[in-house]
């Protein structure tokens, strides 16, 4: 039987690339997007309803009333760390989430919602789920809030929820989330239009950057799975900045430089690395493409 889901934040960066793999497999998807930090041209293909809407204060009890879901893919989020009103960030994340989880919950549907390696601040390297979650800023604050209440209700054992850690995403469609798009593309928009890199002072530090289509995968995954769970995505591997310029100045036939500047944020991680123990064992989730893999994929 043909399963109904509903996406959340679908015409963003993720939500786009998992909507289409759903449509691909036959799935009947129903989309909602404000289109604030995502497009609708990232949708060009879809041939289902798309609403544009914004989940934290919509009504959707009463949009859906007489609509089954089996699954719904909450995407959408607040995803720019620099977005000036904080309080309104962590409002519209949570409150989103929690209007999400009550519609899910009223159709007995699993939820397969959208967390993030930031939670993890400057945490001990690898990241492990069970570690202690030290956000440094409020879209990871938010996102903290959002893992505390899905715990919660995991523990009721009312629906089955997942919540996927996303690491460093870059890939196809991410170029609407403008300055919140991954370090891979900004850097590369710059070399290709001929400027040198900008990075901080000096470049070592390092990113779990995984592929979009990995992260995919990884939703595709928890469609099958039974048990509710927070799992990190993400590679296992971290990329220095400076490699990153290396691997794309390979790929544009370029030999640029970095320029190298002061880092202006306090709330910054160094480092991210995902321990990917946990999302084998329970998703059988694993990275397939390596960062240079991925980059290639992407750009050539």
């Amino acid at each position: 039987m043909k399963k109904n889901i509903l996406v959340t934040g679908g015409a963003g960066f993720i939500g786009s690339n998992l909507v289409f793999a759903l449509q691909n497999q036959g799935y009947e998807v129903v989309v909602i997007d404000n289109l604030l930090s995502g497009s609708i041209e990232n949708l060009t293909g879809f041939n289902n309803e798309f609403i544009k809407d914004d989940i934290s204060t919509m009504d959707l009890f009463s949009k859906f009333k007489n609509k089954k879901f089996d699954i719904i893919f909450h995407q959408a989020s607040i995803t720019d760390t620099t977005f000036s009103n904080q309080e309104e960030m962590i409002r519209a994340n949570v409150e989103g989430f929690k209007n999400i989880l009550n519609l899910a919950k009223s159709k007995k549907a699993k939820l397969i919602y959208a967390s993030s390696a930031g939670v993890y601040g400057r945490g001990k390297i690898p990241f492990n789920e069970n570690q202690e979650l030290l956000p440094l800023n409020s879209y990871a604050i938010s996102k903290k809030m959002i893992d505390d209440i899905a715990k919660e209700e995991m523990e009721k054992n009312s629906i089955v929820i997942i919540g996927l850690r996303y690491f460093n995403v870059y890939g196809p469609k991410e170029k609407y989330k403008k300055k919140a798009a991954s370090m891979i593309y900004q850097l590369y928009l710059q070399m290709k239009s001929g400027k040198r890199p900008r990075i901080f002072k000096y470049g070592e530090q390092k990113r779990d950057f995984i592929y979009v289509k990995d992260v995919i995968t990884a939703n595709l995954k928890a469609i099958e799975s039974e048990k509710s769970c927070i799992v990190n995505v993400g590679t296992g591997v971290p990329t220095s900045f400076n490699k990153i310029v290396e691997l794309l100045n390979q790929i544009l036939k370029t030999n640029y430089k970095p320029d190298y500047f002061d880092n202006p944020y306090g709330f910054y991680q160094n480092e991210t690395q995902a321990d990917t123990n946990l999302a084998f064992k329970l998703l059988g989730f694993k990275a397939k493409f390596s960062v240079e893999e991925g980059i290639k994929d992407y750009l050539l």
